[in-house]
């Protein structure tokens, strides 16, 4: 696919460039014999002032070379799942508890998605509805575990968007329920829910 295809040019770039600049490291140690024992210290020590700098520079190739990994993996995501807002969204395959569901997003390179206004909310939604058919309801990155109503994301900063179902008086204010899920039958509306339910969830991916 498009995305994918300037990644794995890059990437082969990068891998050939490593594998040069080994050879011409090889090389230069292979040549560079002297015979007297004042040019074997000096050359020594150039030669160590050398290696340090061919040290560095494959250091930062294979830092370019797993940069460009990381964003092959998101791109693999993204065509899982969709793209919007900058982000990629994912939803999961089974259900978890809410830690569980946040640590498997983090373990992939995300997070659960938290939205952040109605268009957002509306996408997950939809998205949601689409890729897990039948399914009711998936953990976001809301929650007020640490104190009772002020609710935070999975980065515990402030969370200024809302979409509690008040038709039903959500949040209901218990200390039990203190993980937020995102109703698909509900049209997208939020609930507050115990945080050791099995759910679905959503992963978000911020793109590079």
């Amino acid at each position: 696919m498009d995305l994918q295809d300037p990644l794995a040019s890059d990437m082969a770039r990068l891998a050939f460039s490593v594998f040069l600049v080994l050879c011409l490291s090889l090389l230069h140690c292979s040549s560079s014999r002297p015979s007297r024992i004042r040019k074997a210290v000096s050359s020594r020590q150039s030669g160590a002032a050398e290696g340090d700098y061919v040290r560095s520079q494959i250091d930062r190739l294979w830092q370019e070379v797993n940069s460009l990994k990381e964003m092959q993996a998101l791109q693999t995501v993204c065509l899982r799942g969709i793209k919007a807002h900058n982000k990629c969204y994912l939803t999961s395959e089974e259900p978890k508890h809410y830690h569980e569901a946040n640590e498997d997003c983090i373990a992939q390179g995300g997070t659960l998605a938290t939205p952040r206004d109605s268009m957002e909310n509306n996408e997950l939604r939809d998205y949601a509805k689409r890729s897990a058919p039948g399914s009711k309801d998936f953990w976001i990155g809301v929650a007020d575990i640490v104190k009772e109503g002020q609710y935070v994301d999975v980065n515990s900063l402030p969370v200024s968007y809302f979409n509690w179902d008040r038709s039903k008086k959500q949040p209901t204010g218990t200390k039990r329920e203190s993980c937020v899920v995102l109703s698909v039958v509900a049209h997208g509306k939020w609930y507050d829910e115990v945080c050791r339910s099995l759910k679905k969830y959503i992963c978000e991916y911020i793109i590079p």
